[in-house]
């Protein structure tokens, strides 16, 4: 009887394991796709925070691709200490995510000393859309999945991935902003939130490598 549950909760977890995995690749992919928009329509459109938005789902990209490996390893090894591929990731990322801080700063303050106004921020609208549905579905699956296999590190995964819907909800408010008013500095505003929640990821991806922890994300955000 004992190992009929055994046999059972293995293959559970199996297939939990799998499913997270597919969270990730789903992940990476979609930041991929949503980077490539955002970043086009922010240059044809002169939007800054749509393009800040879009540089950032990109720097996600290497965040994802190292919870992918995560999952892999955890599956395989358990929840040790990350190694170096895991490290690496991270410093790449906080590198990327302090590149994007300082280019945005300084690119919304030539914006509001120039009076700068973007073309419009209807696609910043339709891609935070649906980047806030597609994040809140990716928070409850993998939270799901996390507390399923008493993973921490899925957990605190799943937790990271609300910045994304906070990023989301700046560039719907900045972009819907802009519309209603046509004041250009709500754009540049937009833009300057969008460096700080960058700042802070950049900082955290730094402090996961250094301190070697899963960190949960929460109280940061």
């Amino acid at each position: 009887m004992a190992d009929n549950f055994g046999e059972r909760n293995f293959v559970s977890n199996v297939k939990y394991y799998k499913f997270a995995f597919a969270l990730a690749v789903i992940t990476v992919i979609y930041n991929l796709v949503e980077g490539t928009f955002s970043v086009i329509l922010g240059l044809e459109d002169e939007t800054l925070s749509l393009f800040g938005f879009g540089v950032d789902s990109f720097v996600e990209v290497i965040s994802g691709i190292g919870i992918w490996h995560m999952i892999l390893r955890i599956r395989t090894s358990g929840e040790i200490h990350r190694d170096k591929f895991e490290k690496t990731a991270l410093r790449i990322t906080g590198s990327g995510f302090y590149v994007l801080t300082i280019g945005l700063v300084i690119t919304s303050i030539y914006n509001f000393s120039t009076a700068h106004k973007p073309d419009t921020t209807f696609w910043g609208i339709v891609i935070s859309s649906i980047s806030i549905f597609t994040m809140w579905i990716l928070i409850h699956y993998k939270l799901k999945v996390g507390n399923a296999l008493n993973s921490n590190a899925i957990i605190a995964d799943a937790n990271c991935t609300k910045t994304c819907l906070y990023l989301s909800l700046v560039l719907l408010i900045a972009s819907v902003g802009y519309e209603l008013t046509k004041f250009g500095g709500i754009d540049s505003l937009g833009a300057l939130l969008i460096a700080w929640f960058s700042f802070k990821e950049g900082r955290e991806a730094f402090q996961k490598a250094r301190l070697d922890v899963n960190c949960s994300c929460v109280e940061d955000k």
